[in-house]
């Protein structure tokens, strides 16, 4: 498959426009709880509103979500996929706890 295959086209936004989304993997579902802490803990602004939220129990969900998906893919990752993992949960409750003092 190429690169445009493992694409799937969804029309999003006011129906008038579409765009190609990526393909799901597990980097980009890591990523996205990823994106979901920070924005939960303040460090991410809204794009539409610009503004900052800091809800630290949806961080914390975020986080206990990616620990739960190291756990039960313990031995089933590549190299690569494991390693972000633990980066990303590593960066994320160093951050968590700073920003919950």
């Amino acid at each position: 498959m190429n690169e445009t295959e493992n694409k799937i086209e969804a029309g999003v936004g006011d129906g008038q426009r579409s765009f190609v989304m990526p393909e799901v993997t597990f980097a980009s579902l890591i990523l996205s709880f990823n994106t979901s802490a920070l924005f939960h803990m303040g460090e991410v602004s809204d794009p539409e509103s610009g503004e900052k939220v800091v809800n630290l129990d949806m961080a914390r969900n975020a986080i206990d979500t990616l620990a739960l998906l190291k756990d039960k893919t313990s031995g089933n990752l590549d190299s690569d996929e494991e390693e972000l993992l633990i980066r990303v949960l590593y960066e994320l409750k160093t951050r968590f706890v700073r920003v919950s003092r």
